[in-house]
């Protein structure tokens, strides 16, 4: 059999262990598909041209590039071990790496790896004590049924949260496909995980996944099963839960109940508020095989991100079919603080350069309109010339360069006339921030939300900020001021 592109391409993609390939730079050519799976990247187009380092996967990466830079001189690595981050949490890999020839000269590296993070919790006693399912509980289900008779529970689930283990969750899904068994399928992110992770320790992170899993395993109990993804990310089926209505009812239940999601959780010394992202289809009214239904609760979860997080997209064809997760995906700091510098310098006048920007903040932030004010605390809209609305008390809740929450009793009672000019427009959540810089204040500009429970993400915060800080600036080389 004569080996050419496609079959080469069929081989390495059947291939269960992550395989990549590299050029002389360290920057990747190519991965196959097991290697998009465990990352959960649509195409390889993100990492494409870039090294382990641009795309920030070790909290070490020296080890990873020595490596790589003896291979890259001839040298061949096998059964490497070392740690990866995988959606916000550290894993561990064994990889093995050997150089790509061309004739006598070495022109890249290629590379496998499996992920061993489980094997090794296990070696080291740390297999979690929690687990969220008997035995009994899952024999009620035939797959499950034939497999406890070979292998014990504990192999089947997730070493921490105790929910099933991604592997035995995806492969219970294509068998109820097969099987013709409807079902409601979701991917349950929480939001702002890193954050956690990053200020509280890891150990609360543990703590917060734990407690998210054995409360929504104890939702679904009677009619759902519950799967860890990898990171911060859940599977959830729903049997019982099938047409839009009945959906709709679960979630508004499950986001209200303040056991599961949107509940604060108490670790030690902190409070923590833990909210979470969902999107999901169902077998077989929205897709009738594995890999569309799977793309429909991929591409309803980057819309619940894109639309502010901490809330459940249910796909709907007339809604979603023409969804597109690259258009979704936002930019990175560095370039949208590049393109919002070069629509602000694009053109002159303070109102010009908003209108110039808001095509970006429209797409970036998901809003509609955005906000300003003067000197003279009157608040007026981008494209809304009719609006005005009298915020003289605006800095009573600005006690920093810049403020966002929801419209609530506090900014009540600390600034009732901003309170009222929001809840007049239905502003339930806002961003502020100040137009200066030290004692001198020119303004303010203000994006608001519709939804209650969106939250404002970092990247939105930085780039509304940044605009503030070129809009001064534009002001004082103009010698201009907000226009009443």
């Amino acid at each position: 059999m004569k080996m050419n592109e496609v079959l080469f391409d069929e081989i390495i993609n059947t291939a269960q262990d992550c395989v990549f390939w590299k050029d002389k730079e360290r920057r990747f050519v190519g991965v196959n598909q097991a290697f998009l799976d465990y990352y959960g990247f649509a195409s390889a187009d993100v990492l494409i041209g870039k090294t382990d380092e641009d795309m920030g996967w070790h909290n070490d990466p020296d080890p990873f590039m020595h490596d790589e830079l003896k291979v890259l001189q001839g040298d061949s690595t096998y059964k490497v071990h070392g740690k990866c981050i995988i959606k916000g949490e550290e894993r561990d890999i064994i990889a093995s790496k050997r150089p790509i020839y061309d004739g006598k000269e070495i022109v890249g590296l290629v590379g496998s790896f499996v992920d061993v993070t489980e094997v090794l919790r296990l070696k080291e006693g740390l297999l979690s004590s929690q687990t969220v399912y008997t035995e009994e509980q899952l024999r009620k289900y035939p797959y499950f049924d034939k497999i406890l008779d070979e292998i014990p529970l504990l192999q089947l689930v997730d070493p921490l949260t105790g929910a099933l283990s991604r592997g035995y969750m995806l492969d219970f899904v294509k068998y109820l496909i097969a099987n013709e068994k409807p079902f409601t399928f979701s991917i349950i992110d929480l939001d702002n995980f890193k954050f956690i992770n990053d200020s509280h320790g890891h150990a609360a992170g543990d703590a917060v996944l734990m407690d998210v899993t054995k409360e929504l395993a104890a939702y679904v109990r009677d009619y759902g099963l519950v799967g860890r993804f990898g990171g911060d990310e859940l599977l959830l089926l729903n049997f019982r839960d099938q047409v839009y209505f009945e959906k709709k009812n679960f979630f508004e239940e499950l986001f209200n109940c303040n056991k599961v999601v949107r509940k604060i959780f108490r670790y030690e010394d902190c409070s923590l508020f833990i909210t979470a992202t969902v999107g999901c289809a169902t077998y077989p009214l929205d897709a009738d095989n594995y890999t569309d239904l799977f793309t429909l609760i991929d591409k309803t979860l980057y819309r619940g991100k894109s639309k502010g997080r901490n809330c459940y997209i249910i796909y709907t064809e007339e809604k979603h079919k023409g969804l597109d997760i690259r258009k979704l995906a936002r930019h990175g700091l560095y370039a949208g603080m590049k393109m919002i510098t070069e629509e602000v310098d694009s053109v002159r006048g303070f109102r010009n350069r908003l209108k110039a920007v808001m095509p970006f903040l429209k797409d970036e932030l998901q809003i509609q309109d955005m906000y300003y004010v003067g000197k003279n605390k009157i608040m007026r809209a981008v494209y809304d010339d009719r609006f005005s609305e009298d915020v003289s008390d605006i800095e009573n809740v600005l006690g920093d360069e810049l403020y966002f929450d929801h419209v609530g009793e506090n900014m009540k009672v600390t600034a009732p006339m901003l309170y009222k000019a929001f809840s007049d427009h239905v502003m339930q959540s806002v961003l502020i921030t100040r137009i200066g810089s030290e004692d001198d204040t020119r303004g303010y500009l203000i994006c608001a939300g519709t939804r209650s429970h969106r939250i404002w993400q970092e990247n939105e915060r930085a780039f509304f900020y940044f605009l503030s800080r070129l809009m001064y600036d534009s002001l004082r080389a103009d010698d201009e001021e907000i226009p009443d």
